[in-house]
This record gives C-alpha cells, sequence and structure tokens, in this order.
C-alpha cells in the first residue's frame, strides 16, 4: 500500500472517530390563506395556488427541515429561534431562516450528511417543483443537492391534508457532531 493511500485511509479514520451522527426529526402544518398570498415551497413560489396562513412566509418545508437541524443539535425548535410572536419575522423568507439555522449548525462544528422531507398535499402537484426545492434546500443548507431527499404524497383524501385545506411536511436530518462540541449558540437579542 502506498503511502498516500496509509495517509488518506488514517486521516479518514480520525475523522469517523472525532464525530458523532445525530438526528432530527421536524414537522410543520399550515391550511391554506382565505387572502391573496403567495404559496412559497422550499423556496419556490408555485404560480395559481392560495397561500398558507402564517406569521413568515409560511414555507411549511423550510420550516420542517428547521426543525429536524435544530432537533439533532438539541437546540430547540423553530419558535425558539423565530417566534410567530416577534414582528421581524412577521413575512420573513424562510429561505433567510434555513440559512441561519445552518449556520448556527455550523457554528457548533456540526455538518449536514442528508436531509430527507416528505410534503402531504392533495394539492398542488409537486413533482414540477421538486428538483428546484432540493436545489434550494440544498443550497441554504450548503450540502449538495444529491443530499436532499425531497418527496411528495397525498393523505388519500383523509384528514386535513386530504380534505385540501393545508400542507404538511415531514422531514428528518442526518448530522455528524463534532465529540466535545463546540458549546451553546447564544439566542439573538
Amino acid at each position: 500500500m502506498k503511502e498516500e493511500e496509509i495517509e488518506k485511509r488514517l486521516s479518514a479514520l480520525e475523522r469517523a472517530i472525532s464525530v458523532r451522527p445525530a438526528a432530527g426529526s421536524g414537522y410543520d402544518s399550515h391550511r391554506f390563506a382565505d387572502y391573496n398570498k403567495d404559496l412559497v415551497i422550499g423556496g419556490v413560489k408555485i404560480p395559481g395556488e392560495r397561500g398558507l396562513e402564517s406569521h413568515s412566509d409560511g414555507d411549511v418545508l423550510c420550516h420542517a427541515v428547521i426543525d429536524a437541524l435544530l432537533g439533532a443539535c438539541s437546540l430547540g425548535d423553530i419558535g425558539t429561534w423565530f417566534p410567530d410572536t416577534d414582528e421581524r419575522y412577521k413575512g420573513a423568507d424562510s429561505t433567510a431562516l434555513l440559512r441561519r439555522t445552518a449556520g448556527m449548525i455550523a457554528e457548533k462544528g456540526a455538518e449536514i450528511s442528508s436531509i430527507d422531507a416528505t410534503i402531504i398535499a392533495e394539492r398542488p402537484k409537486m413533482a414540477p417543483y421538486r428538483d428546484s426545492m432540493r436545489k434550494n434546500v440544498a443550497e441554504c443548507c450548503g450540502i449538495g443537492a444529491d443530499m436532499v431527499s425531497i418527496k411528495a404524497k397525498t393523505n388519500e383524501r383523509m384528514g386535513f391534508t386530504g380534505r385540501g385545506e393545508g400542507i404538511a411536511v415531514i422531514a428528518a436530518a442526518a448530522l455528524l457532531i463534532p465529540k466535545g462540541g463546540k458549546g451553546e449558540v447564544e439566542l439573538d437579542s
């Protein structure tokens, strides 16, 4: 075995023993608004559909991913960092919130290894927008689109999503966190 190959393998082994895997889950749901508002999911504006009621832009995909990332790092939830009682977040672009969350994860020295999300909605059909959503989520998180999976399912006309009253998203995130960590991330004042 060549010296370069030995060095490469030793480096990979050192990395493997210096991190621990962590996983988080996230969920978000919003009802369709009865007022004029754009529908934004994964940072993609979907034409011809009513938007979702919310304090921010109502991007359920970004919100669920934010919760999954925060959960993996034991940093609470989206309401802890971006409360809907704070006027600074009224109408906020959720991709900006996702970028901030990814930055907080990086401050802890953690690395996002994958994100998986399922959008639950009877309408609109998500297939035409899925690749753009993956790209946006990946870009916000500083990872490749090949590390982001976004699926869409109907709820077979059951429950609030099945009746077309709103949209829900379930998300999971896998991270690598340095053993010993870099301490706590401070809340904005």
